[in-house]
C-alpha cells in the first residue's frame, strides 16, 4: 500500500493496522450476538414460562417449570462465556480509543456513560466461573462413579447464579458493542495524531458548558432512562 509523502505509516504499518480492526471487529460481532442471545433466551422462556403457572404466577407445573429455567440459565450462561472472553479488552480498548469529546458530545456519548457499571458485572460474572473451576478441579479423581451427576448439579448451580449477570450483560453489553463498532476505525491507530483536532472539538463544547472538566466526563447520568429489568 502506497503512502503519501508526509505520511510516517509504513505499508507493513498499515497492514498490522488493518489487521487489529479486523479482529476487533470479530470480537465486537462476538459480544452483539451474544447480548442478542442472551435476550432471545429470555423472551423464549418468558413466551413459555406462562404456561407452567397459574394466573397469579405460581407454578402448577413444578417440573415443566423447573426444567425449563434450568435450559435457560444454561443458554444464558453459553453467552455469559462469550463476555468473559472478549469483554474486557473490548471495554479497555474502547475506553482506550475514546476521546474527552466523545464524552461530551457525539452518537456514542450516552453509550460510554452507561458503561460504568459493567466492570462490576464482569468481574462478578468472572469470579462465578473461577468458583465453578476450583468445584470441578476438587472433583478430579475423588469421585469415581458419580462425579457426572455432581458436575451436572454444580453446573446448573452456576448457571443459575449467573442469570442475574446475563441478564444485566443483555443491556450493558449491547452498549459496550455498539460504542465498540463506533470505534473501530480508530483501533491500531496512534490516537496522538488527532490531538489538536480535539482540543478544538472540547473547547467548542465546553464554551457551552460552563464548569464541566474537558479532562473527564461528566459525572451526572441521571437523565439516562433505567433499564428494564425481567422479573425472575
Amino acid at each position: 500500500m502506497p503512502t503519501s509523502p508526509g505520511s510516517s505509516a509504513t505499508p507493513a504499518c498499515q497492514l498490522q493496522d488493518a489487521d487489529e480492526r479486523a479482529a476487533w471487529w470479530v470480537r465486537v460481532q462476538a459480544l452483539a450476538s451474544a447480548a442478542d442471545g442472551i435476550t432471545q433466551a429470555s423472551d423464549q422462556w418468558d413466551t413459555v414460562s406462562d404456561s407452567y403457572c397459574d394466573e397469579d404466577g405460581w407454578p402448577v407445573d413444578e417440573t415443566g417449570y423447573a426444567d425449563g429455567k434450568v435450559a435457560w440459565d444454561a443458554a444464558a450462561w453459553e453467552h455469559v462465556e462469550t463476555f468473559l472472553a472478549h469483554g474486557p479488552e473490548v471495554l479497555a480498548g474502547v475506553r482506550a480509543a475514546a476521546q474527552p469529546a466523545d464524552y461530551l458530545d457525539g452518537p456514542i456519548s450516552a453509550d460510554l456513560l452507561r458503561l460504568r457499571g459493567i466492570d462490576s458485572v464482569l468481574e462478578r460474572a468472572g469470579e462465578i466461573r473461577r468458583e465453578w473451576d476450583q468445584v470441578i478441579a476438587l472433583m478430579e479423581g475423588a469421585m469415581p462413579g458419580s462425579r457426572e451427576l455432581y458436575e451436572e448439579r454444580a453446573r446448573e448451580i452456576r448457571n443459575s447464579e449467573g442469570w442475574h449477570y446475563a441478564d444485566e450483560l443483555s443491556y450493558n453489553g449491547a452498549v459496550l458493542a455498539r460504542a465498540a463498532d463506533h470505534l473501530t476505525d480508530r483501533i491500531g491507530v496512534d490516537q496522538s495524531a488527532h490531538t489538536g483536532r480535539v482540543q478544538a472539538d472540547l473547547a467548542r463544547s465546553a464554551s457551552g458548558q460552563r464548569g464541566a472538566s474537558a479532562a473527564s466526563p461528566p459525572a451526572s447520568a441521571a437523565s439516562d432512562p433505567p433499564a428494564v429489568r425481567r422479573s425472575r
